[in-house]
């Protein structure tokens, strides 16, 4: 007897399988594709609790800050949708008392120090970059150790005071001008630049500082946006420095004033808001519009940098 074969195990394509092609590997299932409606459900509840619980509060914030005084009294101090709105605690603010220099302090010393920060980094980590630069290895190790180690406060103060930086503006900038983090993030960036491209630029004729300011600047763009963004949020919220340097209380800056006047619970008076004491909002409404203002800033520059956000950090972060 002959034995008799069955051509659909023989042949893949009479059987209605697609034959396999040499080389490819099956596609692996994601973890979202084998989780079951339970779990789905589970994960979309949790992800609407912790977005509630962040968006809730800053409602509140806000709708406080713009609500009618009677409306807020009676609620006790927090309205979540206002019956009314009421921009007169905005306008006593921002009268040219007390907050509104502090907020141009604040816009001051964060746009200044911002644009000195990046200034040293990029200038310090394209030095750092360059491995025939006179002391490289001495300075990386000290800027690692800087990384590794704080000076202290009682040391940092003293040098301050050393410095004649003492009620001075600069005491809120120079402190924390160059971070470590940062000189090695744009470093890595630098030492990541083609070697190649670099040479051409010397054959052509171009010196260090033309090849630094042509090719290495434009071609850091992202990476700059990134270490931009965190030193402007550091400038922005900072407070300790101001707290620690400056005695002269015209001198605060927006979030010290936040910090005595919101935190502290400190009452803002008439003279201190440049109005009338009659005009005066509700002490609650006028410490969330003042929230307000120090949170817009931040929320309003950071959709433009965030779509360099992830290229600059790891571009910056991973070599090659």
């Amino acid at each position: 007897m002959t034995a008799t074969t069955d051509p659909t195990r023989t042949d893949p394509t009479r059987s209605g399988a697609a034959p396999e092609r040499p080389g490819r590997t099956p596609r692996r299932r994601r973890l979202s594709d084998t989780a079951g409606p339970v779990e789905k459900t589970v994960k979309a509840v949790v992800l609407t609790i912790a977005c509630a619980l962040v968006i809730i509060p800053f409602i509140g914030i806000v709708s406080t800050s713009v609500a009618p005084a009677d409306q807020v009294t009676d609620a006790g101090g927090f309205v979540l949708l206002p019956r009314d709105i009421d921009l007169s605690a905005y306008r006593s603010i921002l009268s040219g008392g007390v907050v509104a220099r502090a907020l141009l302090i604040s816009i001051g010393v964060t746009v200044i120090g911002t644009l000195l920060s990046l200034t040293l980094t990029t200038m310090l980590a394209w030095a750092l970059a360059r491995r025939g630069t006179v002391g490289n290895r001495a300075m990386l190790l000290l800027v690692l150790i800087s990384l590794l180690f704080s000076p202290g406060l009682i040391p940092s103060y003293l040098a301050v005071r050393q410095f004649g930086l003492i009620d001075s503006y600069w005491a809120l900038i120079i402190p924390t001008a160059v971070s470590a983090f940062n000189v090695i993030v744009v470093r890595s960036f630098f030492v990541g630049l083609p070697a190649e491209l670099l040479e051409a630029a010397r054959i052509d004729g171009a010196s260090e500082t033309q090849i630094f300011l042509r090719i290495g600047l434009p071609l850091s763009r992202a990476v700059l946006a990134v270490v931009g963004l965190f030193y402007g949020v550091g400038y922005w919220n900072a407070f300790f420095n101001a707290l620690l340097y400056l005695n002269d209380s015209s001198r605060w800056p927006l979030q010290m004033v936040l910090r005595t006047y919101v935190v502290n619970g400190t009452e803002l008076g008439g003279t201190d808001l440049g109005t009338v004491v009659e005009s005066t909002p509700p002490q609650t409404t006028i410490q969330m519009a003042i929230l307000v203002i120090s949170i817009i800033p931040i929320v309003a520059v950071y959709p433009f940098l965030q779509r360099h956000f992830a290229k600059g950090m790891l571009t910056g972060a991973v070599k090659g």
